[in-house]
């Protein structure tokens, strides 16, 4: 999910998304932990996405 994308979306919507992406990230964990992913990669991206979703609902929170 790119930033730009990210701003457009109002603070309830952030906080939705981000407790999605932690979901998926504790799946894909178990998963890989179970037998290897295809595409490991995924937790990465999945815990970037977390890392700016977060890092935008700070600074909204900063601002108000």
């Amino acid at each position: 999910m790119k930033t730009s994308e990210i701003k457009k979306l109002t603070v309830s919507e952030i906080e939705e998304r981000l407790a999605a992406e932690k979901a998926a990230l504790t799946r894909l964990k178990i998963n890989h932990s179970i037998s290897p992913l295809d595409n490991p990669t995924e937790i990465t991206k999945t815990r970037k996405t977390i890392a700016k979703l977060s890092t935008e609902l700070s600074l909204r929170s900063n601002q108000e």
